[in-house]
């Protein structure tokens, strides 16, 4: 049986990679800074926190990654721990520069110096891209404008130039936004979602967001997992974007989810510009025509399946 290492297990995609893998008959480890602390909510929600076996490892330092690929001798290795928010970045930039970047160095030096036929996927983001008013392919330059931005180019780099240096079988997936039931309370998708909620219920409730004018590929969180496995089984190592098909705003996600409620958002969300970023990125297009000609990825459902997912899990 071949033995896959995830870091960064209990996050969202995670869990769902974990499930996935046991479904393709992998034995699954994964890594929790804080084992006594760690929080497994999501792989109990997948019924599959009994079927994974979990490591105590602290990514930024090196004798923890490289003790722990001694002990596992993994097949597969997926990077999907780090800090996750763009805008906690601003406020804590060495903590993503560590998490993000330093936790891939060690990863990959790991592998290097363990010698072993290791195949590796690293979760990268089209932030790293910046402002895009055409669609950005895998060769288009990265302009990055936060912190995490910066951290997950640093990354990706790493990562190529290790597959190019030691002809490891490295790939970073440069993932777009992408939601499920999984996604935490602190981000927007569930923010709006809640808020939509509790306006049905209290005519007087109101919200304060940030920028709703940004414009993502929002995806669901399944069909992007489905893509890291794809790029892992790949005969050649190769970088690719993975996102959904069209691009959206987040005014066009808060109208569809206030307009399921019956409500309109101009009547409950109120700007608030205080809760701007230092560096907000407006608008990041992408094109996905690699992934879909070279290894056949398609997403399973498109922008308004995904909201509908998202919110009949609330109403359940």
């Amino acid at each position: 049986m071949k033995i896959a290492l995830i870091f960064g297990i209990t996050g969202q995609d995670g869990a769902y990679l974990a499930k996935l893998l046991l479904e393709e008959g992998y034995s699954v480890v994964g890594t929790s800074r804080d084992l006594s602390n760690a929080k497994l909510q999501n792989l109990e929600r997948l019924n599959i926190a009994s079927e994974v076996a979990c490591k105590e490892v602290q990514p930024a330092d090196f004798r923890s990654v490289f003790n722990v690929f001694r002990i596992v001798k993994p097949d597969l290795v997926f990077n999907l721990s780090g800090q996750t928010s763009v805008g906690l970045s601003f406020d804590q930039p060495v903590e993503s520069v560590e998490s993000i970047a330093t936790a891939t160095l060690n990863i990959l030096e790991s592998i290097r110096m363990d010698g072993q036929a290791v195949r590796f996927i690293n979760a990268g983001s089209s932030e790293c891209f910046g402002e895009r008013d055409t669609p950005a392919s895998e060769s288009s330059a990265f302009r990055p404008r936060s912190p995490y931005a910066v951290a997950k180019a640093a990354a990706f780099w790493h990562v190529a130039s290790y597959r190019l240096a030691y002809g490891l079988h490295a790939s970073t997936a440069i993932m777009s936004n992408h939601e499920s039931p999984l996604r935490g309370e602190r981000f927007v998708s569930q923010k709006i979602i809640a808020a939509a909620q509790n306006c049905k219920n209290d005519s007087t409730y109101r919200v304060r967001m940030g920028d709703l004018s940004v414009v993502r590929h929002w995806g669901w969180a399944p069909d992007y997992v489905r893509a890291l496995l794809l790029m892992a089984k790949a005969s050649e190592a190769d970088d690719y974007i993975v996102a959904a098909e069209k691009a959206t705003s987040l005014v066009d996600f808060a109208e569809y989810v206030f307009n399921f409620y019956g409500l309109s958002y101009h009547e409950f969300i109120e700007i608030d510009k205080n809760l701007f970023r230092p560096l907000e990125l407006r608008q990041t297009l992408l094109s996905t025509k690699k992934i879909k000609e070279k290894l056949q990825w398609e997403p399973t459902i498109d922008f308004c399946g995904m909201l509908e997912k998202l919110i009949n899990d609330k109403l359940y």
